[in-house]
């Protein structure tokens, strides 16, 4: 693998961990009923939406970047590693963090920026 794919290949894993957070962290909302009372009133339903929203484009963004930077294997090796990685690294958060708006728009705002910093490389 080339140097220069080291660093987009960091940032890639990276934002692939942090889709997987959110999906993870999203993923306690569903079904409805179970919503704990932020996320179920208010502008929650609508935080929870558009974290979905903003984390999956993103995440799509960063896999097309990441696939013209990084070689084929060590896109599914390093994706895959973060998947398995994701469950564990959310236990570390604590549950008030996990099961508010905090988790779901910290995760999905720094997935974008980390989609933005890959389709910014493309262009290097």
């Amino acid at each position: 693998m080339p140097l220069a794919s080291i660093v987009p290949l960091a940032v890639f894993v990276a934002l692939t961990l942090l889709a997987s957070l959110q999906a993870l962290s999203a993923s306690g909302h569903f079904p409805k009923g179970s919503r704990l009372p932020p996320i179920a009133q208010g502008s929650g339903p609508t935080v929870l939406w558009a974290s979905i929203v903003l984390t999956t484009v993103s995440f799509v963004a960063g896999l097309g970047a990441a696939w013209m930077l990084i070689p084929w294997y060590a896109v599914v090796i390093g994706g895959g590693g973060a998947l398995l990685l994701a469950p564990l690294a959310l236990q570390v958060f604590p549950d008030r963090i996990v099961d508010g708006k905090a988790a779901l728009a910290g995760f999905a705002a720094t997935a974008a920026v980390l989609a933005a910093l890959l389709c910014g490389l493309t262009r290097l």
